[in-house]
Formats: C-alpha cells, structure tokens, sequence
C-alpha cells in the first residue's frame, strides 16, 4: 500500500477510533465517521468493508500491538520476575492511553446482538492470553515461580482491569475520583494499580 493511501487509511482510523470512544457502536455512522475523515463512504468501504470492519480494525490494531510486546517480553533474556513486571508496566500503561476503545472491546463480549464481533474479539485476545500464560509457565518450569493457578490469577488481573474501566461510576466511589474513566485513570490511580499487580503476582508466585 502507497503511502498516500496508508496515511488515508490511517487517518480514518484514527477518526472512527475517536468517534466510536466518544459515541459507542451504534450512534457512529459510516456517514458520520466519512465527513469527519473528509473522505467518501466508497473509500471506507473500500478499504474496512463497512463500519463492523473498520470497528475490528480499531480493536485488532491495539491488541495486535500488545501481542508484538508480549512475543517481546518472551524472547527477552531477562529473569521471568522482570518478565512479569515489564508486562505489567506496558499492559497498564496501555490501558490508560487507549481506556476508552477497551471498554467498547469489553462491551461488545458482554452482549449477544454481534456475536460476530465478540467472538472476532475473543479470537484475537487470545493470542495475547497464550502470551501472558507463557511467562507464567516458563517461571514455574525454570524454578522461579511456585504452582499457581494461573489461569485464576489472569482472571482476577483482568476483573481489576474490567472494574476500572467498564465500572467507572463504582470504581470512582472507591477512589474517589471522577466517573469518567479517563479522568479516573489519572497517573497516581495507574501507578498503583501497576504497584498492585507487582504485589499480587508477587505474593502468589514466590517459593
């Protein structure tokens, strides 16, 4: 693909991302996202296959991108410890750069309506999900991390993740800060959160 046209395709991208954050699925027109892109409908068409493809596009874009971080962190020669923490910084820091596209990812698994959609979601997080229970099972297998079970301690990393992010109202009555999830993941809340996982992961996987 030519540059001019990456930097188009880019640029409608960036343009659905913001509009699907700040409208959700269903009030985000093709029409509406092609006037803001300053391109027509054919183009986007052309190049998503309408608004479902573009929406995973969005998705695919971020997740593939903790996937490449993942793979990295892996192959990494580094202590699995330092495995785990340099995952924990990069997935915290990244929940709160792209908080508002995850928690139209997290919506769209917990309703039935596309089950295309979730089911294209769960498709690619599970890849992610293979990742992430690689360094837990090379810790375990090279010694340094004590029998867990591992699958219950992803699982509650990611409810302390969804609870942030899809339960704002809740979560701004613990921390006292504002309900809209952005403003909520301010840098002292994602510092202890990435503190908080260190701490739990630690506790749990220490002989």
């Amino acid at each position: 693909m030519g540059d001019e046209k990456l930097d188009k395709r880019n640029a409608i991208l960036e343009v659905a991302e913001e509009l699907f954050s700040e409208l959700g699925f269903d009030a985000t027109t093709t029409r509406l996202i092609a006037k803001k892109a300053d391109v027509n409908i054919a183009m986007l068409n052309y190049y998503f296959g309408g608004k479902e493809g573009l929406y995973l596009a969005i998705l695919e874009k971020h997740i593939a991108a903790n996937h490449s971080r993942l793979q990295t962190i892996n192959s990494d020669n580094i202590s699995s410890f330092d495995k785990l923490n340099k995952f924990i910084d990069g997935y915290v820091d990244h929940m709160q750069r792209s908080c508002a596209v995850q928690k139209l990812m997290y919506m769209e698994m917990s309703i039935s309506i596309r089950n295309r959609i979730s089911e294209h979601i769960v498709g690619m997080l599970s890849k992610n999900l293979i990742e992430i229970k690689k360094i837990i099972s090379d810790g375990v297998a090279n010694g340094s991390f004590a029998q867990v079970d591992a699958e219950m301690l992803i699982a509650s990393m990611f409810g302390t993740k969804v609870y942030l992010i899809n339960a704002s109202p809740m979560a701004s009555l613990l921390f006292k800060g504002s309900t809209d999830v952005q403003e909520l993941l301010t840098d002292d809340v994602v510092q202890r959160l990435k503190d908080h996982y260190k701490k739990m992961f630690k506790l749990y996987l220490s002989k």
